[in-house]
């Protein structure tokens, strides 16, 4: 995928990491415009290609009765308003064939979940709205076998597709990465680190996915230093009580220190 062919990306001249970043779900308006502001901030100092993250509904909960969305029109409207205000391109999850035309109408980015990624009628439907496609890689999948995923995108006709690790089920209750798999899934298409996804820990008796915040700049200095295309990062100003995924969040206070670090690194890497 050529990183140009995102509609409204910024900075590609730069030679830095691409991001992905933005909340878990989108919970109102007045949160995603809030931490849309600041991470344009943040991203245009640092000259970071940017895409707004922010998903419209949460389908894969653990619990029934936990939070799921505010409304799919209301939630999709919230990210259009985000790319309008800021002139950004946005992505979102979809988890039906129905979400993908649907969602086309109001996001630059169709997002496959990593749970959903070997739904060929799914990845198809993404693919044939004619948007970039990110496949998330299954828990449970190799990086090898992400070329046959990306081979569907590219038999509809679409080349715009990228792949985002976000890490391999390491026993019941954790993530790992295998770094090993970055420069594999470069081969098939343009490659996301997914940082905070990577530390989730879930299956937990609570019905509550837990994480370790305190190792997000771990990983995503080793994803940079690796070469990773792009980074992948979900962000709130209060975690604590964020409606979903807050256990593994980076505070939005801490994202530009975080970015500054991470520029410098990628800095370095391209002098090789």
């Amino acid at each position: 995928m050529n990183i140009h062919n995102i509609p409204k990306i910024k900075h590609t001249e730069s030679d830095n990491f691409f991001l992905l970043s933005g909340p878990c779900a989108i919970e109102g308006e007045e949160m995603a415009l809030r931490i849309a502001e600041k991470l344009v901030g943040i991203t245009d100092k640092l000259q970071i290609p940017y895409v707004f993250k922010g998903s419209f509904k949460k389908a894969n909960r653990s619990r029934i009765d936990s939070f799921s969305g505010i409304g799919d029109e209301k939630a999709l409207k919230i990210l259009r308003k985000v790319s309008e205000t800021f002139d950004i391109p946005t992505v979102t999850d979809i988890h039906t064939n129905e979400d993908a035309a649907m969602a086309a109408q109001y996001v630059d980015v169709l997002q496959i979940p990593a749970f959903l990624v070997r739904q060929t009628d799914l990845v198809v439907a993404a693919a044939n709205t004619g948007k970039v496609v990110n496949l998330k890689k299954g828990q449970f999948m190799s990086p090898e076998s992400m070329k046959h995923a990306v081979q569907k995108v590219l038999d509809c006709n679409n080349q715009n597709v990228m792949v985002t690790d976000r890490g391999t089920m390491f026993g019941y209750q954790d993530m790992i990465v295998d770094f090993r798999g970055i420069p594999t899934m470069q081969q098939y298409a343009s490659t996301v680190l997914d940082v905070t996804h990577s530390l989730q820990q879930p299956n937990q008796t609570a019905g509550v996915t837990g994480g370790r915040p305190d190792m997000i700049e771990t990983v995503a200095k080793a994803g940079i230093a690796v070469g990773v295309d792009g980074l992948f990062i979900e962000t709130h100003f209060d975690p604590a009580n964020a409606k979903s995924d807050g256990a593994n969040m980076l505070h939005l206070d801490y994202f530009e220190s975080l970015m500054t670090k991470l520029v410098a690194i990628r800095k370095t890497i391209n002098t090789f």
